[in-house]
């Protein structure tokens, strides 16, 4: 066999190996592909090959969607003046014209930034306050209002045992004398 017969040779096995393995290989490691039986590369690769990554439950609750908009609003706000005052400095730098009105408009997003800011606290406070109340068995306050309970039930007993007594009694009496 000469060297341009095993270069056909090798390509072609090259070729074939190539089909081979594409035709085993799915392109993307989600899809599920047939696989022969016996094939004792496929089941090697297939011992090799882990997931790219593993995913784990949240340990938190995740942002209620009033605070998570007033979160992003917040941070688009900042990002454009942090690059309103970027150009109003490289403007001051340059000796531009621009410079002053940017200067003043990065005043005036500074504060609409803080206001974002504290809109972002408050609707945070306010979600808490409205829907976030999370009683532990540990509370005090809760020990306190199962104790104000069991009296108040205690006390509404009495009083229907008491209106019990008095319809039974009133109810033997044939005269009132």
């Amino acid at each position: 066999m000469g060297t341009a017969e095993r270069r056909e040779a090798s390509d072609e096995s090259v070729a074939v190996r190539s089909q081979a393995r594409q035709g085993r290989q799915a392109p993307d490691r989600d899809i599920p592909v047939r696989r022969r039986a016996g094939d004792a590369v496929w089941d090697e690769q297939q011992q090799d090959c882990r997931p790219l990554w593993v995913e784990e439950p949240a340990r938190k609750h995740p942002m209620p969607d009033p605070v998570r908009s007033a979160a992003v609003r917040a941070v688009i706000i900042i990002a454009v003046t942090l690059i309103q005052a970027m150009v109003a400095f490289l403007c001051t730098l340059a000796g531009s014209w621009l410079a002053f009105p940017m200067v003043i408009s990065s005043v005036a997003s500074t504060v609409v930034a803080t206001w974002a800011v504290v809109d972002v606290w408050v609707t945070r406070q306010v979600w808490s306050q409205r829907y976030g109340v999370v009683s532990e068995p540990s509370s005090t306050a809760r020990a306190l209002r199962r104790e104000r309970r069991a009296g108040r039930r205690q006390e509404r007993a009495a009083q229907r045992e008491q209106e019990r007594i008095r319809r039974r009694g009133a109810a033997g009496q044939l005269s009132h004398s």
